[in-house]
């Protein structure tokens, strides 16, 4: 079948004739969004163009700015739980146009969105009769005309490494007739039987007890070999590595710091039996593995491994500071938490120590000040760092102790190629 229409209503069409009822873009707060392109900081334009068009459709089409992904999104709708925006999801992509549709997760505190722009959820109209092309169509359905646009091609792009959907807007400057072929829908790929080498799992990390989405990793181990295969992030789409092994057992651990690791299994060759297990929902055909955290309890001990420090010195490198504000949030969240500070370091050093200045820049070398000391005045002197930095940021200096042990307690041995990993700092509950 082939439908003509003039290159110049193409243009009408297309251009962005902005309403007065968008919203104004703003950061995305807190919460699952069902998503339908994605754009790189510079193309904002191109993410208010493609709303707009969405919102002219009668859809309400949103769009915002993610800094941890540093993209811009458009959205259909916002949730404040996980599986009604996946069963969103799950409706939009029936929609050819919408078919790689996706969850965005934006970590953090739900309830730290009441009032906000993402707070009213934009709901889906009508999701109208899906094409293939990217123009702008006029087609003839039950002897009834309707406009359908065609929204910028999706990528079914890795979370982990997502890419803007599409970088300038559709526009046409000829006036000539334009032939536009309309095809089928390519046929639905069926499995004759589901296994997690076909079928994507979304690993949800939440806390359960402040509402709040986590953002943390997730280990993944062959079971029958206790061999780690690979590190990935949380709140994420993937398709799991295969361990190659006859029982097919995989182990998912959960670390984000603050909370109590938890650790669930699956088997790769059969999922559908692991739907009995309390923290798996087969969602469509997502494979939902729920990671419920809690906080630290007494008596827990928890390494700062994001933390790092200067060659010789008590003053922290920038990289650091994410790290420092999840510790933190959970001492805010806590106010009844007391934790003690463990400075460790590698070997038995004595020389030049580099550290904080009146000025107390947390994050520089820039006006330090130099003292000479032994492994040990280096560890306490960098456990007294962060300690000092909590205290800047409205901890009570009553609620931190710190203890120095040098070289005398090493994970690894310090001429190993894991030697590094000795010099460290540790939180230790001591009160809840």
């Amino acid at each position: 079948m082939k439908t003509y229409i003039s290159s110049l209503a193409l243009l009408l069409a297309v251009c962005p004739i902005f309403h007065a009822s968008a919203q104004q873009p703003k950061e995305l707060v807190p919460g699952y969004y069902v998503v339908v392109g994605a754009y790189s900081p510079n193309r904002e334009n191109v993410a208010k163009n493609y709303t707009e068009v969405l919102t002219r459709r009668g859809l309400e089409a949103s769009y915002g700015f993610n800094s941890t992904r540093n993209y811009w999104y458009v959205y259909l709708t916002y949730h404040h739980q996980l599986k009604p925006s996946i069963a969103e999801m799950l409706k939009t992509r029936k929609a050819q146009e919408f078919s790689d549709a996706w969850v965005r997760v934006v970590a953090g505190d739900i309830a730290s969105g009441a009032g906000s722009q993402a707070e009213t959820p934009a709901v889906v109209r009508e999701l109208k009769a899906p094409v293939t092309t990217k123009a702008v169509i006029v087609q003839q359905q039950q002897g009834v005309s309707s406009e359908v646009v065609k929204a910028p091609a999706l990528q079914n792009v890795e979370p982990s490494k997502e890419k803007p959907i599409a970088s300038e807007p559709l526009a046409y400057a000829s006036t000539s007739t334009t032939t536009i072929q309309v095809t089928d829908n390519p046929p639905i790929k069926q499995f004759e039987k589901i296994t997690l080498a076909n079928t994507e799992v979304f690993l949800s990390l939440f806390n359960s007890t402040n509402n709040r989405i986590v953002e943390g990793q997730v280990t993944v181990i062959d079971a029958e070999r206790e061999k780690p295969m690979k590190q990935v992030k949380g709140n994420e789409y993937l398709i799991l590595p295969n361990p190659n092994t006859k029982s097919g057992k995989l182990k998912l651990v959960c670390e984000a710091f603050g909370y109590r690791k938890v650790e669930h299994e699956l088997n790769y060759l059969l999922p559908l039996s692991d739907t009995a297990k309390s923290y798996v929902d087969l969602m469509g055909t997502t494979f939902v593995i729920n990671f419920d955290l809690v906080r630290y309890h007494m008596g827990d001990i928890a390494t700062l491994f994001n933390v790092y420090f200067y060659n010789d010195a008590a003053v922290m490198l920038p990289e650091s500071k994410t790290e420092l504000t999840k510790l933190l949030q959970m001492l805010n969240e806590n106010p009844h938490y007391r934790i003690r500070l463990h400075g460790h370091t590698n070997g038995n050093y004595h020389g030049k120590i580099i550290n904080l200045g009146p000025d107390k820049n947390f994050f520089s070398i820039e006006g330090s000040t130099n003292s000479v000391g032994s492994a040990k005045d280096l560890s306490y002197n960098r456990a007294e760092t962060i300690k000092e930095y909590l205290e800047a940021n409205g901890i009570e200096p009553s609620r931190i102790e710190v203890k120095a042990w040098g070289g005398k307690r090493p994970v690894y041995d310090r001429h190993s190629v894991n030697a590094k990993k000795n010099v460290r700092v540790e939180v230790e509950i001591l009160a809840e």
